[in-house]
């Protein structure tokens, strides 16, 4: 019977422990080598982000192989979203004046080029077979950035 996704999935095609592992192992790989946001190279972050975190899961949940069988498949259908999300920086204001920072009790004060950080909500929702199909979501702050991912799986 179909219901409304429940917060929490009764079936994960990996334990969710793992999903997070993999969403943080796929964002370092990808951002590995960047110093900050760079929108000419979101597109390239969110692939690579997306095809570690789908060839795990493809990986992870194919039954093994036995003998004299055709090859297994995955018993799920994956669906992989990535969001990279700008922080507002600092370094654009300040970049802009050409005065020092003044010190405050020894440290510096940034308070007129302080950034803050950008709103942001994510939700998603489906109508599924709440026994075996399922969602979860992940958000990474690292590198002045958010990537936010979701992962859906549908049993086939």
């Amino acid at each position: 019977m179909s219901d409304i996704a429940p917060s929490t999935p009764a079936v994960t095609p990996v334990p969710t422990h793992r999903l997070k592992q993999i969403a943080n192992d796929a964002c370092s790989l990808a951002l590995d080598k960047s110093d900050g946001y760079d929108h000419s190279r979101t597109e390239a972050w969110n692939s690579q982000i997306i095809n570690h975190i789908i060839r795990a899961l493809i990986s992870e949940s194919t039954p093994p192989a036995s003998a004299g069988l055709p090859a297994p498949q995955t018993p799920w259908k994956f669906a992989v979203n990535s969001t990279i999300i700008q922080h507002l920086s600092p370094k654009a204001a300040a970049a802009s004046s050409s005065e020092g920072s003044e010190l405050v009790n020894g440290k510096a004060d940034n308070s007129a080029v302080s950034a803050g950080r950008r709103g942001m909500h994510s939700a998603c929702g489906a109508f599924w077979n709440k026994e075996k199909d399922g969602m979860w979501s992940f958000k990474l702050d690292t590198k002045g950035m958010d990537v936010v991912i979701s992962v859906l799986w549908i049993a086939v």
